[in-house]
């Protein structure tokens, strides 16, 4: 055979075996896929409960109570109010190293009717709303620790059949699980007495329309069952029977759609809202309320914020903490030591990076190029960079990604408490440079940056849009939808003066988790600085008066009482500060590295191969 006719040969048998490779490494990718995806959304165990010969238990003349966690839902990705299913097992990975375990149900009535001891670090754990993704991937989670949780469910949901929510045949699944109690919310979640931030009179919201309008809403609405309906001028609209018949048929339908459903009602219930005088704003709303909970249901959870129940506290007035998505772990972990003062596993992550600073207050955690230096509650978490007593001429860069709402500083020549030197503070969303503690600078953050500004009258047009869309929508008869038509589209084509025309600028409010992410970058030189956040320079070779020699600080710190719609309260903060990188300045091309906290190399290859993963698991999940 001549070298002609054998060479094409050759090549086909190569482009086979080559077919042959990629087909398996295809299937053998599909596979690992298909495993990693069956045990994200699938349970295979059985729940153990704890064991009191393996757990220490309170004494009988102790008494450390329980703790309670409730989540609002968990999904893949992080949102505003959902956390991550990545950030929830850190939660309760943490939570397990700090030795707890959960506690159940019957355990916590036993605890109140009989004296039943407790072990000193037990957990009552929570997941509220009826999610179908909370079930789906909070499960997973609970059932690698071995933590029992009670999931809670709106009664209207299963009849309005949303997919997105847990229907009495998913719920009856879960609790065969073993992983999963199951409780109520009521029978909806909706608004009344409502007003926007311009004082104009919404009324009655249900949530599709709550979340509608939610961007302009004042903080003047209540929760369902917590007050009489009440007109603009706030004078009820019913009488005491009225309101009786309208409370009492909510629990009505609470007892008969679980008990047709389910076969019976949970047992514990939860309230909403939390947090009031007692069981409703209106001392009559509230007596109301307490008769059907206390006939109905063993338990109910009423306030929230404070993470510790005790014997002193009652079967229906207990509280509950709901960590938000935002959270770092050792935020979780600060607010519950606050509450109770025990011993926490505290997170550190990559030790080698960490152990180049001193931590002087509060708590870090260095993860892959980022540094989450957590405060104690009201107060200041300090770190500071190791051998920076030197540094005098140098570059700082870091980006910013802790929520608006709280203190991030970097300090560079400071002394040893940082009671000198240059100091560039990010708080609220204003930008402060100090220099040896006097104020040199001072500005809005999104006036620094240029951020296109609204005035007061483009964002009341655009809440009496929002508001005449919901009349369009959901008005009750087909006459009063076209008028409303008629009234939006005026509004559509209504024109109001600008900022630059010279109207009143709105300022919003800064909500608790408004996120934020500020590139950060410090010069100094001699006794010159240079100071800009995303490439605005609010300083530039300022002249100064700090120009001895010193180190590098991180700071973070609680911002203060915060705007919330959702009447949270907070006191601790987590300050983030990525790829943090400090280079000598001496006006070189090159100039040499003194600290980096990037990530390089192999480390960079390994974390964007575990990001591009997660992302195709995730749609994977999602598409599937």
């Amino acid at each position: 055979m001549s070298k002609r006719t054998q060479k094409p040969k050759n090549m086909v048998r190569r482009k086979n075996i080559r077919k042959v490779v990629r087909s398996i490494m295809e299937e053998a990718i599909l596979i690992l896929l298909l495993i990693t995806v069956i045990r994200a959304l699938f349970t295979f165990d059985k729940y153990e409960p704890y064991d009191e010969t393996k757990v220490e238990m309170a004494q009988p003349d102790e008494d450390t109570g329980f703790i309670a966690l409730s989540y609002f839902g968990v999904d893949r990705n992080e949102t505003k109010t959902l956390i991550s299913t990545e950030r929830l097992k850190e939660h309760i990975d943490a939570l397990a190293k700090s030795g707890y375990v959960t506690i159940t149900q019957q355990d916590i009535l036993d605890y109140y009717r009989d004296g039943k001891a407790l072990p000193k670090k037990s957990m009552f754990l929570m997941f509220e709303d009826g999610r179908r993704d909370t079930a789906i991937f909070a499960q997973k989670v609970t059932e690698e620790y071995n933590y029992i949780s009670t999931i809670m469910t709106y009664a209207s949901k299963f009849e309005e059949k949303d997919a997105k929510f847990l229907m009495p045949d998913d719920l009856l699944d879960l609790e065969k699980g073993t992983f999963c109690e199951l409780g109520t919310n009521g029978y909806r979640l909706e608004y009344i007495n409502a007003f926007d931030r311009y004082d104009r009179f919404l009324g009655r919201l249900n949530t599709l329309e709550y979340a509608h309008v939610q961007p302009y809403l004042g903080r003047d609405y209540n929760h369902y069952l917590m007050d009489y309906i009440r007109d603009e001028y706030g004078i009820p609209r019913e009488s005491y029977g009225q309101m009786k018949e309208r409370i009492d048929f909510d629990y009505d339908e609470i007892d008969r759609i679980y008990t047709e459903e389910m076969g019976q009602l949970p047992q514990m219930y939860v309230l909403m809202h939390s947090n009031t005088g007692m069981f409703g704003e209106n001392d009559r709303v509230s007596a109301v309320n307490q008769a059907r909970i206390f006939d109905m249901f063993d338990m109910n959870f009423n306030r929230e914020g404070y993470v510790l129940n005790t014997r002193e506290s009652s079967l229906y007035d207990l509280t509950r903490m709901q960590p938000q998505a935002y959270w770092h772990t050792n935020h979780l972990l600060m607010r519950i030591w606050d509450d109770t003062d025990q011993d926490m596993a505290w997170v550190d992550g990559d030790i080698k990076r960490k152990s180049q600073w001193d931590e002087l207050n509060g708590k870090a955690e260095f993860q892959d190029n980022a540094i989450y230096l957590t405060c104690e509650p009201e107060a200041v978490g300090t770190l500071r960079l190791r051998d920076s007593e030197t540094y005098k001429d140098v570059i700082v860069n870091t980006r910013l990604t802790g929520n608006k709402l709280g203190v991030q500083s970097v300090y560079v020549r400071a002394d040893e408490q940082h009671d000198s030197g240059i100091c560039v503070r990010v708080e609220n969303n204003e930008l402060y440079i100090l220099d040896n503690n006097k104020e040199i600078y001072h500005e809005n953050l999104d006036k620094l940056t240029q951020a296109e500004s609204v005035s007061v009258d483009e964002d009341d047009l655009a809440a009496q849009i929002a508001e005449k869309e919901l009349e369009v929508q959901y008005a009750a008869t087909v006459d009063k939808s076209k008028d409303a038509a008629v009234e939006l589209a005026m509004l559509n084509n209504e024109d109001v003066a600008t900022v630059e025309e010279g109207a009143e600028e709105y300022i919003e409010d800064i909500n608790i988790n408004d996120p934020a992410d500020r590139q950060l970058h410090i010069e100094v030189k001699d006794d010159r600085l240079s100071v800009a956040v995303d490439g605005y320079y609010a300083l530039q070779e300022e002249q100064i008066g700090s120009v001895d020699a010193g180190y590098i600080f991180v700071l973070s710190g609680w911002g203060g009482n915060a705007y919330s719609q959702r009447n949270l309260a907070d006191d601790v903060y987590d300050g983030v500060f990525v790829d943090f990188e400090v280079t000598q300045n001496t006006g070189a091309e090159e100039e040499a590295v003194l600290y980096d906290n990037k990530l390089h190399g192999l480390d960079w290859l390994l974390w964007k191969g575990g990001y591009i993963w997660k992302t195709v698991i995730n749609w994977f999940i999602n598409t599937f």
